[in-house]
């Protein structure tokens, strides 16, 4: 096997890691839609667009935070043109990237190797060129949707507005891949096995950086439980047989609908009121214990 067939073997193979890795965080995130960081930012970007949209005084905030994001990515896209033209002036002097190599490598490579190396390198800027772009151009529009609401019929929702803020978001996430991409390259320029090696440490840090924290799980599991009222005491029978004693003792009884059958009618306290996890109507006027959704 010659230099330029175990090169592009050791491409291919690379390739297919990073390719089967971002695979298998689609086939994951379809299990549970929480697995990475980028789901719970794209779900948090949401609730900030409500949180925007429905209240007012509330667009300085707004502005603020989208040109930060626009600044970003304005400078991300720049960065990715001055590595472009970087790559470019290497292109037509890869036959001096030879001695280079040897320090690494056994034996020199041939320049039209080493200039076949340097074109993943554009592909990969241009596209984190692109995906920036993208995103600032976006990043400007959600500017003005987001700041458009109760403008008539036609007005933009804070769903429509959330849509194209994610999408902003996915494209600034491309683009960030993108960069990635071009550490195992880097590694390439001093042989096969290193590009190989780069990816499987590529693949390693991106495992670990997007799953989401532990810690941010738990404790949306534990608000998820906050935001739900207490249920009361469970010494509180709302839908049983009225007893002997429960005019005695002050238990509530229950009111006998149509057809005699007896509801559960006790009036609940206002913060458990109207919360569909409390809303109740047992028609068996045998049923008894607390009352559960």
């Amino acid at each position: 096997m010659n230099d330029l067939e175990l090169n592009l073997l050791v491409f291919a193979a690379s390739a297919a890691l990073i390719l089967s890795y971002h695979l298998y965080l689609r086939a994951r995130l379809r299990r549970d839609p929480s697995y990475t960081i980028q789901a719970v930012n794209a779900r948090a970007r949401e609730i900030w667009v409500h949180n925007i949209m429905s209240g007012k005084g509330k667009d300085i905030l707004a502005v603020q935070t989208l040109r930060n994001s626009t600044m970003a990515g304005t400078f991300l896209a720049s960065t990715a043109i001055l590595l472009i033209m970087g790559v470019i002036n290497l292109i037509p002097h890869g036959e001096h990237l030879t001695p280079l190599m040897k320090a690494l490598e056994q034996h020199a490579l041939a320049g039209d190797l080493a200039t076949l190396k340097l074109l993943p390198f554009l592909v990969v800027f241009f596209c984190a060129f692109f995906c920036f772009t993208q995103a600032v151009r976006l990043y400007n529009h959600v500017g003005y949707l987001i700041n458009a609401s109760g403008a008539g019929a036609h007005s933009p929702t804070p769903a429509l507005v959330a849509h194209v803020l994610n999408r902003s978001g996915r494209f600034y996430s491309y683009g960030m891949r993108s960069y990635y991409l071009s550490v195992p390259l880097v590694f390439w320029l001093f042989g096969p096995w290193y590009l190989l090696a780069g990816a499987v440490a590529l693949v390693a840090v991106l495992h670990y950086v997007d799953r989401t924290p532990s810690q941010l799980l738990e404790a949306d599991s534990e608000a998820d439980q906050d935001d739900a009222p207490h249920a009361p005491a469970p010494d509180w029978h709302y839908a049983r047989q009225p007893a002997a004693n429960d005019i005695a003792t002050g238990r509530p009884q229950p009111a006998t609908a149509a057809g005699g059958q007896a509801h559960a009618q006790t009036a609940l306290p206002r913060q458990f009121a109207g919360h569909p996890q409390y809303r109740v109507r047992i028609a068996d006027p045998t049923a008894f214990g607390p009352y559960h959704a």
